[in-house]
C-alpha cells in the first residue's frame, strides 16, 4: 500500500478522533423491549459510497479504507462492483482491489455483479459473496439497467443460479422500494412482487432500498408486514435507508421493531446513487452505531476506531464527513 494510504494509525487518525470519542463519552444504554439483541451492519461505504465520488479514489486508499473498517469490527464490508467501467469509472479497479484484501479472512467481502460477465470476473478472483441489483420501479429499471423490471429479473435468473451452483452467497438489492424520482410513491404490492421474485430466483438475502430517502416509519412497517404475508421471512431482509429527509434512523428503528437484524450503512455517510440525482445521504454507520449503543444492541463495532477511519477518509476526499456522530466526536461541527 502507498505511504499516503498507510499514514496515521487507526486509533489516532483524523486529528485525534478516537481520543475525542472517549472524552465525549458514549450514550447511556437503555434497552427497549421487543428489539433484537444484536444487529449485523452491512457496510457499503467502500462500494456504494465511493462509487458516487466525482474523483477516482486511488486503489491503495480504498484497500486501506476497507482494512481500517475491518479493524473497527465490521464483519461485512461490500468491497466493490464488477460493473462495466464505462458506467461506474470510480470502481474500474475492482480486479486490482480485491486481491489486496485477501488477508481479511474473517470478513465477508461481497461485490456487486450486474450481469453474467460481472459474475465471471468475480469468480476469476475467488469472490464468495455477490449481490445483484434490481428495481421496484419501471423508470429506474430503465435508467439503471436499460431494461424493464421483468427483463432485468430474467437477466438475473441465470446469474443467481450459477452463483448458487458455485457455492456463493447471493444478496438481492431492491431499489426504489418507497418512492421513485420519476413515478412518485411506489405501491407496496409492486415492491412485494419484485422482492418475492428475487427470493424465488434464489437470493438468500434481500436488501430493501429507500433510494431517494422518502420512506417514513409506518410505510416501512407496512411493507415488512406485506412481505411476511407473501412468504418473505423477516430473517432474510435487510434495510438500506438514505437520510435525504432525516428519516433514516427513525426508519431503521421501525425495521428493528419488526425484527430486522441486518442494516446497511455507509462509513461517514458516504454516497448516494449515481443514477438517481435525488438520492443523497446514505445512513452513516457511526450514527447507526450510536443509536444501537443507546438501545443496548450489540454490533461488535468499535465506535472510536470507526470515527477515526471516517475522519481519515474524509481528509483524503478533501471535505468534512456528513456524519453527525463523526462531527460531534471530532469537534468539527
Amino acid at each position: 500500500m502507498s505511504e499516503e494510504a498507510g499514514s496515521g494509525g487507526a486509533t489516532d487518525a483524523g486529528g485525534g478522533a478516537a481520543g475525542a470519542g472517549r472524552t465525549a463519552g458514549l450514550p447511556m444504554a437503555v434497552a427497549s423491549e421487543g428489539l433484537p439483541p444484536r444487529v449485523r451492519i452491512h457496510e457499503v461505504g467502500a462500494r456504494d459510497g465511493l462509487q458516487n465520488e466525482s474523483a477516482v479514489v486511488p486503489v491503495e486508499v480504498k484497500a486501506e479504507f476497507i482494512h481500517r473498517l475491518a479493524a473497527a469490527g465490521l464483519t461485512t464490508i461490500e468491497a466493490t462492483s464488477f460493473v462495466h467501467p464505462k458506467w461506474v469509472p470510480q470502481l474500474a479497479d475492482a480486479e486490482q482491489l480485491f486481491p489486496m484484501l485477501k488477508d481479511l479472512l474473517e470478513v465477508a467481502l461481497p461485490v456487486l455483479v450486474p450481469n453474467a460477465r460481472g459474475l465471471d470476473r468475480a469468480l476469476e478472483l475467488g469472490v464468495r459473496r455477490v449481490a445483484v441489483f434490481a428495481s421496484a420501479s419501471e423508470s429506474f429499471a430503465r435508467a439503471n439497467l436499460n431494461r424493464t423490471v421483468d427483463e432485468s429479473l430474467a437477466m438475473f435468473g441465470p446469474v443467481v443460479a450459477r452463483a448458487r451452483e458455485q457455492g456463493m452467497h447471493v444478496r438481492g438489492y431492491l431499489s426504489m422500494c418507497f418512492g421513485d424520482p420519476w413515478e412518485g410513491p411506489v405501491p407496496v404490492h409492486q415492491v412485494v412482487r419484485v422482492a418475492k421474485a428475487l427470493t424465488d430466483l434464489g437470493c438468500e438475502e434481500l436488501s430493501l432500498g429507500d433510494t431517494i430517502g422518502v420512506a417514513t416509519p409506518g410505510h416501512v412497517q407496512n411493507l415488512l408486514a406485506e412481505l411476511n404475508e407473501e412468504g418473505v421471512p423477516t430473517h432474510v431482509i435487510g434495510v438500506h435507508f438514505h437520510d435525504t429527509y432525516g428519516q433514516a434512523l427513525a426508519n431503521t428503528l421501525a425495521a428493528l421493531q419488526h425484527g430486522v437484524t441486518t442494516v446497511d450503512a455507509s462509513a461517514g455517510g458516504l454516497g448516494g446513487c449515481p443514477f438517481a440525482r435525488s438520492a443523497t445521504g446514505n445512513l452513516a454507520t457511526e450514527d447507526l452505531v450510536w443509536m444501537l449503543r443507546g438501545l443496548g444492541i450489540e454490533t461488535g463495532v468499535d465506535l472510536d476506531a470507526l470515527v477515526a477511519t471516517s475522519s481519515w477518509m474524509a481528509d483524503r476526499l478533501g471535505r468534512p464527513s456528513p456524519s453527525r456522530t463523526v462531527r460531534a466526536l471530532t469537534h468539527k461541527g
